[in-house]
Parts: C-alpha cells; sequence; structure tokens
C-alpha cells in the first residue's frame, strides 16, 4: 500500500482576486478602494507574494509526483484519495476548512507569507516544502493528531469542527433550546453555546474566559480571578471539549445552573432546540456553511472518531 498517492495543493482567492471578482476588473477594483480612501498597493502586495508562495510550491513537488491544485471553495464536493498528501497554503482558517473534509489524510501547512500570516496551524515556511515532500514520499515524519469536536443531529446531519461549534440563532436574537449533560436538564435563553477543542482554546474559547474574568474582578479582587484569565489554553490532541454559554437570560421559563463544563471523550452534551426558526449550527466561524436547528431538532455534542493529522516535524 502506497505511503503517498497524490499531492492535493489547497489554494484559496487573494483579497485582490475576490475584489476583481466583485468589481470585474482590477482598474475598477482599485477606482472603489482609492475612492474610499484606502491605499490599493497593499492589496497588489499580498496578491504578489501568495503568487509567489504558489509557483515556489508548484516548483517544490517531486518530478514524477501527481499532483492537483484546490482552491477551498470546491472542498465540499472534491473527493479525496487515502493515500493523499493534503498541502494547504494560506492561513490557519484554511487548515481549519480543509481538515473537515478529511478522514485520515496527512496535512502538510505551508506559510506562504509569514509577515501576515500568524500560523498558528502552520508549522512550516516555503522554504521547507521541498524536504517535506521527500519524507512524506518515505513516510519520514511526525505528526500531531488534533481533536475535533462533532455535532449529530436526529436527522442524520453531521458537522465537524477543528476549533469550535456554534449552536444558536441566525440572529442576535435568543436562542431557546434545552440543554441536558451529566443527567440534568435545564430550559435555556441565550446567545448562544460554543464548543471548544483544544485548537480552539486559543480562539474564542479565551475570549469567553477572558470577558468572564474581567466581569468578575469587578464584583471581587481575588487573585484566583485575575489567574483564571490564563487558565484558558489546553493541549491540541486533549480527549475533551468544553462548552460555554453566552449571555444566559433567567426567567420563568428559562434558567442558567448549567453555563460551563468540560466534556470528556465518553460523555456528550445533548441540545434540543425550541426555535421555531433561524436556529443554526455552525463551525470553526464559517456561518454560510452551517444546519439548521430549528425546534425539535436534537444535536448530540461530542469528540469527533476522526482526527486531524497535521504534520509536524521529521
Amino acid at each position: 500500500m502506497p505511503i503517498l498517492d497524490k499531492i492535493v495543493v489547497i489554494t484559496k482567492k487573494t483579497a485582490l482576486e475576490e475584489l476583481i471578482e466583485r468589481f470585474n476588473t482590477r482598474a475598477q477594483a482599485r477606482f472603489y478602494i482609492e475612492h474610499l480612501g484606502a491605499s490599493f498597493d497593499e492589496y497588489d502586495a499580498a496578491h504578489d507574494a501568495y503568487q509567489r508562495a504558489l509557483q515556489t510550491v508548484k516548483d517544490a513537488i517531486p518530478k514524477g509526483a501527481r499532483a492537483q491544485f484546490v482552491e477551498r471553495s470546491f472542498l465540499p464536493t472534491f473527493l479525496f484519495g487515502e493515500h493523499d498528501l493534503v498541502v494547504t497554503l494560506g492561513p490557519d482558517g484554511l487548515v481549519v476548512n480543509t481538515s473537515k473534509y478529511l478522514t485520515r489524510q496527512l496535512i502538510l501547512a505551508l506559510n506562504p507569507d509569514p509577515a501576515r500570516v500568524d500560523g498558528i496551524l502552520v508549522p512550516h515556511a516555503l522554504a521547507a516544502a521541498p524536504a517535506m515532500f521527500a519524507h512524506a514520499q518515505r513516510g519520514a515524519f511526525r505528526i500531531k493528531r488534533i481533536s475535533m469536536a462533532q455535532a449529530s443531529l436526529n436527522n442524520g446531519q453531521t458537522l465537524y469542527a477543528v476549533n469550535d461549534l456554534f449552536i444558536g440563532a441566525r440572529t442576535h436574537v435568543s436562542a431557546r433550546y434545552r440543554l441536558c449533560f451529566q443527567g440534568a436538564e435545564e430550559n435555556q435563553s441565550s446567545s448562544g453555546i460554543i464548543v471548544s477543542s483544544g485548537a480552539g482554546s486559543t480562539g474564542w474559547f479565551r475570549s469567553i474566559v477572558t470577558g468572564a474574568a474581567e466581569v468578575m474582578q469587578n464584583f471581587s479582587q481575588a487573585e484566583d480571578l485575575r489567574a483564571a484569565q490564563e487558565k484558558y489554553r489546553f493541549d491540541w490532541e486533549a480527549d475533551y471539549l468544553f462548552f460555554s454559554v453566552r449571555e444566559p437570560f433567567i426567567s420563568k421559563m428559562s434558567a442558567a445552573e448549567m453555563c460551563f463544563g468540560r466534556i470528556e471523550a465518553n460523555q456528550t452534551l445533548d441540545v434540543i432546540s425550541q426555535m421555531p426558526q433561524n436556529g443554526v449550527i455552525f463551525s470553526d466561524g464559517i456561518e454560510s456553511d452551517f444546519l439548521e436547528f430549528n425546534s425539535g431538532t436534537r444535536a448530540v455534542i461530542g469528540l469527533a472518531e476522526k482526527k486531524v493529522n497535521l504534520i509536524v516535524g521529521v
């Protein structure tokens, strides 16, 4: 059985390309940006940097290797082979978006522009591409198996998340649902539920912990509250998740006793929608890719069986 069958490079449109799609030509895009008093030079520079990175990757692909380039908007319909090496050329969000469509394939994440891309989930510089392709062909690499969250609905639909799941209302109205966890249940009204993985602990989860600690410091000067702001991080490979209820509202019909908790590997968080319409579940901040979550729909939230296989070294 081959270690590597094909190299699939996942690309993304640059901001300049998206502007040209919107305004039809580069000249019209420039006019629009400069008319607003902004500089068009940064769009040009970022686009040129990405194109140079893309050419570098093309040049680094070993001779004779099968290769395919796929723009990320085609991911939902693209069929990956079991032994494909998936190369992402873009920011952390491209790694996250790509991972949800994979099973056991390996991901090699390359940073196309270190000056503009933070690269928390993108461990490799472009200069490492030739060596990493060679190591991948020989099967000589180290991987980090990043845990994912999973939402399974009683209508058979499933959604995966590398960073976090959002369960709530599409608009800025209160989400209504019944929460079931560790044998307890309660009706809630809130701004939604965030379920975070270890990879997401430095993002949305950190914001939640930081905000909650800051609010409570206005009521208490306890040292442990200040220290709580730095306890947000947990490992990418952790076999548990955290759920956080945003802005829970207490009323005759809703309670707020179950607003934060740790979901272990053998546990699930069950949420039953009480929203007649506009209930949604989306993952990793991509609101356009969602599951409808309206009245009577039950979501079972827990660790996903599959993981992200991210190449981190040799």
